[in-house]
C-alpha cells in the first residue's frame, strides 16, 4: 500500500506519496526492470544544474543603435513614436527589471554573457539540463517589488512552484519581498523533456509571478533548454545542433509595466499633448527587447545545424509569425519559412542554412513590422 512519508525538499517540509521499499523491489524483480525510480523524481544518476539569478532595474534601451538598422535608415515619423523622445513618447530608454546571473550565493559578482547568447537581449540566463537532472535556483530579489521564479515544463512541489494559488498552502516562494532571497530546486522527468515527435531539445519559459502581468511587462523572463536523456554536449548544447538561438516576440506594453510612473516623470519631457500616441508609443513591438533591427545579429554557417527556440508572451495582440529571409526551417517534419506563436506557446524549429548574406528576420503581421518587431541574421560561408 502508498503511504504517506514527510521529507525535506529545499528546507521546506512537504507530504510525497512513496511506495514502501520492499513492495517497489518485489515489483521491479518480477517484472524483470533492473532498476527503478519514482517518476519525477532525481533519482537515475542526473546532474545537477546550480544557478544564481537575481532580479534587478536596469535602465533598458529598445534601440541602442539610435536608428532603424533593419533598413538602414533614420527612424521616419511614425516609427519615431516608439523609438525616439518627445512631446508624446517617451523613447527608447525605459526602466525595467531583468534577471541578472551571477557566479555564486554572495551575488557580487555577475556571470559574463557567453557570446552566442548576446542576442538573447532583455531574456534572463539560459537555463540547460537534460532529462534526468535536477535543476537548483539560488534567487535574490534586488527590485522594489516582490518577484518570484515560475517555470514552465518543469517538475516542481508547490513550494518550488513560485505562482500564488488559493490551494491551503503557506505560499512559500511565491513572492519574495525586496532584498530577501529563495532557494527553488525543478527536477527533470521525461515529460519536460522531448516528446516522440520533438527534436533534442526542446524550449520552455520562466517568469516572475508574484504579479504575473505587471511583472512579466517589467521584464522578468527567461528560456528553459531541456535536451533528451544522452544527447547533451559538455557544455549542454545538444550533439546533433552546431548553434542555437532564441527569440522572445512580445509586445511589451510599458503602460502596464510597474515602473510607468517612474518612466514618465523620468524620461517624458512633458505632459503628454497627444494621450493616445503617448499610450501607443510606450507599446514596444521588440524581439528579446529590441526594435527596428536593434537585436545584435545571430550568425551561422552554410551548412551548420542550427536550432532556433520561439517564445511566445503577452496578451491578445501578441499573435506573431516570425519568418526568415534567404532560409527555410522545418518544424515536426514540415518545411516552412514562416510559423506563428501564440502567447505562453514555445517552439522549436531546424535550420540548415545554404545562402549567404545577411537577411531579415521578423513578425510578418504588417502591424507589428510598422512598429519594430524586425530583426536580422547573417549567414556566412
Amino acid at each position: 500500500m502508498p503511504e504517506l512519508t514527510d521529507v525535506n525538499t529545499s528546507g521546506q517540509s512537504v507530504r510525497v506519496l512513496t511506495l514502501v521499499l520492499g513492495l517497489a523491489v518485489v515489483a521491479a524483480i518480477a517484472l524483470g526492470v533492473p532498476g527503478c525510480k519514482v517518476s519525477g523524481s532525481a533519482a537515475g544518476g542526473g546532474v545537477t544544474h546550480v544557478y544564481y539569478i537575481a532580479a534587478q532595474e536596469v535602465d533598458w534601451n529598445y534601440v541602442p543603435d539610435g536608428k532603424n538598422t533593419a533598413y538602414g535608415k533614420p527612424f521616419d515619423c511614425m516609427e519615431a513614436i516608439y523609438a525616439q523622445p518627445g512631446p508624446n513618447s517617451i523613447g527608447p530608454i525605459y526602466k525595467k527589471a531583468l534577471y541578472i546571473e551571477y557566479t555564486d550565493s554572495t551575488f557580487t559578482k555577475q556571470k559574463p554573457v557567453a557570446p552566442e547568447w548576446i542576442h538573447k537581449g532583455i531574456l534572463g540566463p539560459v537555463i540547460r539540463a537534460e532529462v534526468g537532472d535536477t535543476i537548483q535556483i539560488y534567487f535574490k530579489n534586488e527590485t522594489s517589488f516582490p518577484a518570484s521564479i515560475h517555470p514552465h515544463g518543469v517538475f516542481y512541489t508547490k513550494s518550488n512552484e513560485g505562482a500564488p494559488t488559493n490551494d491551503g498552502t503557506n505560499g512559500a516562494g511565491t513572492s519574495i519581498k525586496p532584498g530577501e532571497s529563495y532557494h527553488y530546486m525543478w527536477t527533470v522527468p521525461e515529460r519536460a523533456g522531448p516528446g516522440p515527435a520533438d527534436p533534442s531539445s526542446i524550449v520552455w519559459i520562466y517568469h516572475s509571478h508574484a504579479n504575473d502581468m505587471a511583472d512579466m511587462y517589467a521584464g522578468l523572463m527567461g528560456p528553459i533548454i531541456i535536451t533528451r536523456k544522452g544527447m547533451a554536449g559538455p557544455n549542454g548544447k545538444p550533439t546533433d545542433v552546431d548553434r542555437e538561438f532564441v527569440t522572445l516576440f512580445m509586445i511589451f506594453d510599458e503602460n502596464l509595466s510597474p515602473y510607468l510612473a517612474t518612466n514618465a516623470a523620468h524620461y517624458l519631457q512633458c505632459a503628454p499633448v497627444n494621450t493616445a500616441d503617448f499610450v501607443e508609443g510606450n507599446k514596444k513591438h521588440a524581439m528579446n527587447g529590441y526594435l527596428f533591427g536593434n537585436m545584435p545579429m545571430p550568425v551561422m554557417h552554410v551548412g551548420e545545424r542550427v536550432r532556433w527556440y520561439l517564445l511566445g508572451m503577452g496578451n491578445e495582440d501578441d499573435l506573431h509569425t516570425p519568418h526568415w529571409h534567404g532560409s527555410t526551417v522545418t518544424e515536426h517534419g514540415i518545411r516552412e519559412d514562416v510559423t506563428e506563436l501564440l502567447p505562453a506557446v514555445f517552439k522549436q524549429v531546424d535550420m540548415v542554412p545554404d545562402d549567404t548574406g545577411i537577411w531579415l528576420f521578423h513578425c510578418h503581421v504588417a502591424e507589428h513590422m510598422m512598429a519594430g518587431m524586425t530583426g536580422r541574421y547573417q549567414i556566412l560561408p
